[in-house]
């Protein structure tokens, strides 16, 4: 295992919290909220997951002398979605004792917040910094504290605006491309007007802007492009319910709901159906989300919904595969490790998608 000289670091004047994104007053996280203190490194591993998961059988690296490679893991309050919930249970199977790893992990959707526990993690001297961001922008000065405490810094699932000399890989989805696609797809349903409902994530996160930008882009090229409205849910289904709520009754025309997850989507639906305005297939409102959990799939199937972004959840495979090459003394030789994904259309879905793809 790699030695380090620890750095002293000067820590900002807030007090170190691990609290879940749920914490804030728009929150999205259902009613019980992770708890605010740093949790326990020893967690007991989940279950093993679904076949298609490569992280349970991921190979751990051997650590030297059999001692566990400690590592501090940084992500978004697992509770959020089903994405979070597959996302966080997919680290939790790989990074585990039994797998050679003494893990120990922290959630927030706030920026500082996991600065703050990233300055933490680095003063009990982790071997890896794991970081799912909440905020593209803020990290150089604390990666650069974890580089000259010879920590390494992997990324997943969300980008950084970070030098990369400052993280060893950085293993996401392609936001853009997910945003391109979905806007591709609803382009291709050759409406001779579009009055879109934008409900937005997390403001400022990389899903965000990337399922945003597409979106925004198109509207500004085609004259029957219209926005109706644009406002964040947080990935949250009540405030998305309340947003689609709104604007129902304002009298408002809309023709699409663009949510940019499932549970927003979801929330959409339920102010959809409250109204008695038909959504899905040949019906009134065409209905996009992302993530693909399996029972949004499966709305897709029953035609119920029309669209959903796949965003790929099982990330700790890869992971696990750049800190054994890192161990090994090996380089990396891909920094940015993008992985394969895909949209769902209501009218070509299959139960196999379903079963495959759904999380």
């Amino acid at each position: 295992m790699k030695k380090k000289v620890l750095a002293v670091l000067v820590a900002s004047a807030m007090a170190f919290g691990l609290m879940a994104c749920g914490s804030e007053a728009a929150a999205p996280a259902p009613a019980a909220e992770p708890a605010a203190e740093e949790p326990a490194a020893e967690e007991p591993a989940a279950e093993e997951p679904a076949a298609e998961e490569p992280a349970a059988e991921a190979e751990a690296p051997a650590a030297d002398s059999g001692e566990l490679i400690k590592v501090g893991i940084i992500n978004n309050d697992p509770n959020e979605s089903g994405y979070r919930t597959a996302n966080d249970k997919d680290l939790k199977a790989t990074f585990s004792k039994e797998n050679g790893y003494d893990a120990s992990f922290a959630y927030s959707l706030k920026n500082d917040e996991q600065i703050t526990a990233a300055q933490k993690f680095i003063q009990d001297g982790v071997d890896y910094l794991l970081l799912s961001a909440a905020d593209t922008s803020g990290w150089d000065s604390v990666l650069k504290d974890a580089q000259d405490a010879g920590i390494s810094v992997i990324l997943f699932d969300r980008t950084i605006d970070a030098d990369p000399s400052l993280y060893a890989a950085s293993i996401v989805s392609d936001m853009d491309k997910e945003g391109e696609t979905a806007v591709n797809w609803l382009a291709s349903q050759n409406l001779d007007e579009y009055n879109v409902i934008h409900i937005q994530g997390v403001m400022g996160s990389a899903a965000q802007k990337g399922r945003s930008g597409a979106l925004d882009a198109k509207v500004a090229a085609e004259s029957n492009w219209n926005i109706v409205t644009q406002q964040t849910a947080e990935w949250n289904a009540e405030n998305a319910q309340q947003i689609v709520q709104s604007v129902i009754d304002a009298g408002t025309k809309f023709n699409v709901i663009y949510a940019e997850n499932d549970d927003m989507a979801k929330g959409a639906v339920a102010a959809l159906d409250k109204a008695n305005i038909s959504h899905g297939v040949g019906k009134d409102v065409i209905v996009m989300g992302f993530d693909c959990n399996k029972w949004a799939l499966e709305e897709l199937l029953a035609q119920n919904w029309n669209y959903d972004g796949q965003c790929n959840p099982f990330q700790s495979s890869y992971i696990n595969d750049v800190i054994k090459t890192l161990e090994s003394g090996g380089t990396i030789s891909e920094k940015t490790i993008i992985m394969d994904e895909k949209g769902f259309d209501a009218t070509t879905i299959t139960q196999e998608d379903v079963d495959s793809y759904g999380i």
